[in-house]
């Protein structure tokens, strides 16, 4: 059949699914009315069609919970503009609890997502779930959590109402058109190539779902996903099911259960799924349903199932389908601009909440292509996150097995993943090893979050309290404090930014002021245009036309792409990441200069290597740099050194440090000192939704350098009119010692929310968990307004009082770091 397509078009989705359809309505909405959406086949059909449809607000974070609740009341906004049901039921949701952990884990959630005001959760007891649920064995259970306004609906429906909604604001939405190519010119979107012809256009989106990462690699795009095989078994029709039955999650069985016409569905995420379409998608799948491993995958959650809602026991099932979903290597979804191709924007990788995202996800998407920015911060989601490896096939194939699970197991704090492990090691992996270093994984890096002592074995025990490593991670961080320890910190992101335009361009993206003499180092932020935080980082003026940038190993690839795309092509100025050529050495603590002077011959004297001084240095016969600068807050140095002499660097100082008492140290301790130090943590404490004034780092603002920097007038504007003054980041010490913090603890001043915890841990020297957290008031948050109120953090439901300062509760003057 001929289809007539149109010869340009402002933006073209490519994905006739529900995330597709959405993002196709939400530029119409916005006034793109020359938008182009192609489907391959059939709307929804790939594996929009088979999804459960269910419609849940309670998230892991408040951005998410907003794209959520979005995600919902679009659903009624829908049918009243198009007339066309999308078979929303709000029935309510619960999730039950019969182990200590996954209670803990539902109150703690719950706290968290009542602190964000966007959905109102509920703790239940027993009694109370049995009300809600009559059909469920309840006396093991030890609670549970309610969401009344959650709810399902049909998938089909939604995308098609989407797609109705879309078209009626001009958009064409077009079946049965392949896109083969996407046109690539000078680095930037030109267009699409398909089976009927090419279309010119400014951006598109990628929403083909299963065949997005192949779809994105013909371009030099990379997106990380790979499809699992998913499950789920549909019951005969039961006359007495109620009508009003809510959805119900029992995570620690790997089962949810939905009404579904008249019977009951039960679908698995089981622990260890089965990756699919390892050798490629059929060209034809349209509603396919796979074959799949329904004994071995499906039946023993099913056994489990007949237990929990004991009617099962005695109900036929008329279905057990499996179906491909698709998961991404950390279960978050995928979004933004893809960095390898300007306007190349991405949106894929669901992780099984395609329907109860799709609303919110395609509206921030279109608001981003609309505005050049993200509506808020969605770094967890930026497809910027992802690093060229995580897209290889041998890697993604083994890593969506554990991630598909992970949906419904137990998110343990400072939880490791399992599979694809060991890709980028620290040159002195080996020596870490035979240190009985417990390792966690960092973009792709195995970095040591702790060392075990020797007879104990270096390996994590989950909870959500004191975890078996904590003993071991607090005698690292009082030797930090009082001694000397060496932190093996190699994963840091580095780039070399090299030629004679190097100072103006980074003077232009940097906040502070670069232009150093050679052998100075200067912590800065790089801004956008309303004053958010881009980056968090270290700049080094090693000669006059070479600076050295330092920053986090999770954020590299977003970096670079700040550099390429804020560095004017005409300028003579050259990018290189040189992460895989430095290995890095903190070592920290009091005792530092006294290690180092013996092990290197270099002064280490106060008058002679200032804080923030960079001097070359010899390491027994390793040549390198030491670097004045602290995370953890005490006098220390980075030493950095070439990899193939990495090793003998790393010998030579642990043989120095034998007589100082040298002690191993991991990134739990490092944590644990930055965060009694209140150095903030980008991603956690601050992001493109925050600015420096806020989180009290309008230091690294230099207002009055030569030409300014980014974000430069978004700064003055605020601190000119004091709005900054309503939001500021504070630190917090738990009295209770035995309480555990982690992030996203709701913040009361005198019994009234005033904000959520950002990072938390322990403070082994302060004696009690610590959190960083927002602190919102209209009135202003000032030191007297910190001093005068009753704050307690409520943790798991229960309010533990806390002290609260503006300034670090530890060594605030940093008298330690820089005397």
């Amino acid at each position: 059949m001929s289809i007539d397509l149109p010869a340009r078009a402002s933006a073209v989705v490519i994905g006739g699914g529900v995330i597709g359809s959405s993002v196709t309505y939400h530029l119409a909405r916005a006034g793109w009315s020359d938008v182009v959406q192609l489907e391959r086949k059939q709307f929804s059909c790939g594996t929009t069609w088979h999804a459960a449809g269910l419609i849940g607000t309670m998230r892991a974070n408040e951005n998410h919970a907003k794209l959520a609740e979005y995600s919902m009341s679009i659903l009624r906004e829908l049918e009243a503009e198009t007339g066309r049901s999308t078979g929303f039921r709000q029935v309510g949701s619960l999730s039950i609890a019969h182990s200590e952990a996954r209670f803990e884990e539902l109150k703690r959630v719950a706290s968290m997502n009542n602190a964000f005001g966007v959905t109102q959760v509920d703790i239940l007891t027993p009694s109370e779930i049995a009300a809600i649920y009559p059909l469920l064995e309840t006396g093991d259970l030890l609670g549970g959590s309610w969401v009344p306004h959650d709810g399902y609906a049909s998938p089909v429906d939604v995308t098609m109402a989407f797609v109705k909604g879309a078209r009626g604001r001009g958009a064409q939405c077009l079946e049965g058109v392949l896109v083969e190519d996407v046109i690539v010119r000078d680095g930037r979107v030109a267009g699409v190539r398909t089976d009927h012809g090419e279309i010119a256009c400014d951006y598109v989106v990628n929403c083909a779902g299963l065949w997005a990462r192949h779809l994105g690699r013909k371009s030099g795009v990379n997106i990380p996903l790979h499809a699992c095989e998913h499950y789920y078994a549909v019951t005969e029709k039961l006359p007495d099911l109620p009508d009003n039955l809510p959805v119900m999650r029992d995570h620690d069985r790997c089962a949810y259960y939905k009404p579904d016409a008249g019977s009951l569905l039960v679908g698995a995420f089981e622990k260890h799924a089965l990756a699919w379409g390892q050798d490629g998608i059929p060209a034809d799948f349209c509603f396919d349903e796979l074959e799949g491993h329904v004994e071995e995958q499906l039946m023993p959650v099913l056994e489990d199932a007949m237990a929990r809602v004991p009617l099962l026991a005695n109900t036929g099932w008329r279905k057990f389908f499996c179906g491909p979903e698709s998961f991404t290597p950390d279960d978050q979804f995928h979004v933004g601009e893809a960095p390898e191709v300007r306007n190349y924007f991405v949106a894929a990788g669901l992780n099984s909440i395609g329907i109860q995202s799709a609303g919110g996800l395609g509206k921030a998407l279109a608001e981003w292509i609309v505005d050049g920015h993200p509506p808020l911060d969605l770094w967890g989601n930026d497809i910027r996150r992802m690093h060229p490896f995580q897209g290889s096939q041998h890697y993604i194939q083994a890593r969506v097995t554990e991630t598909l699970g992970l949906l419904y197991d137990n998110h343990y704090p400072y939880r490791q993943m399992e599979t694809a492990r060991n890709v980028r090691h620290s040159p002195v992996h080996e020596r870490l090893v035979a240190l009985n270093a417990c390792f966690g994984e960092s973009a792709g890096w195995e970095r040591p979050n702790w060392f075990a002592p020797t007879g104990v074995e270096s390996k994590y025990e989950y909870s959500f309290g004191k975890q078996n490593w904590f003993p071991y991670s607090a005698e690292e961080h009082r030797a930090a404090r009082e001694g000397v320890v060496l932190f093996d910190q190699s994963s840091f992101a580095k780039y070399l930014v090299q030629g004679r335009d190097a100072c103006q361009a980074l003077q232009r993206i940097c906040s502070a002021n670069v232009d150093l003499e050679p052998g100075r180092m200067i912590y800065t932020h790089w801004l956008n245009e309303r004053g958010g935080i881009e980056a968090d980082l270290t700049v080094t003026r090693l000669k006059e036309n070479e600076y050295f940038v330092v920053s986090g190993a999770a954020v590299a690839g977003k970096d670079i792409n700040w550099l390429q795309r804020n560095i004017p092509a005409e300028a003579h100025c050259v990018i290189n990441d040189v992460t895989n050529a430095w290995a890095v050495f903190g070592i920290m603590g009091p005792g530092s200069r006294g290690l180092l002077s013996e092990a290197i011959p270099t002064d280490f004297s106060t008058d002679a290597f200032l804080f923030g001084g960079v001097a070359p240095v010899e390491v027994g016969a390793a040549m390198g740099r030491a670097h004045r600068v602290s995370y953890v807050g005490e006098l220390g140095w980075e030493i950095y050194l070439p990899v193939d002499q990495a090793r003998h660097g790393f010998d030579w100082l642990l043989r120095h440090g034998e007589s100082h008492g040298l002690k191993m140290a991991g990134m739990h301790a490092l944590d644990s000192c930055r965060l009694e130090k209140k150095f903030v943590h980008l991603g956690h404490d601050i992001g493109d939704e925050d600015t420096p004034l806020e989180c009290g780092l309008g230091f690294v603002c230099d207002l009055d350098k030569p030409g300014g920097f980014i974000g430069r007038d978004a700064i003055a504007r605020q601190r000119e009119s004091g709005a900054w003054k309503n939001k500021r980041l504070v630190q917090f010490l738990l009295e209770d010692s035995e309480v555990m913090l982690y992030h996203h603890e709701p913040i009361l001043r005198d019994g009234k929310l005033v904000g959520h915890l950002t990072s938390g841990g322990y403070g082994h020297t302060l004696g009690g968990s610590v959190g960083l957290g927002y602190v919102r008031d209209e009135g202003g948050v000032s030191a007297d307004y910190v001093d005068s109120g009753k704050f307690t953090i409520e943790v798991g439901g229960v309010q533990v009082p806390a002290k609260a300062s503006l300034r670090a509760m530890y060594d605030p003057a940093a008298e330690r770091m820089r005397g």
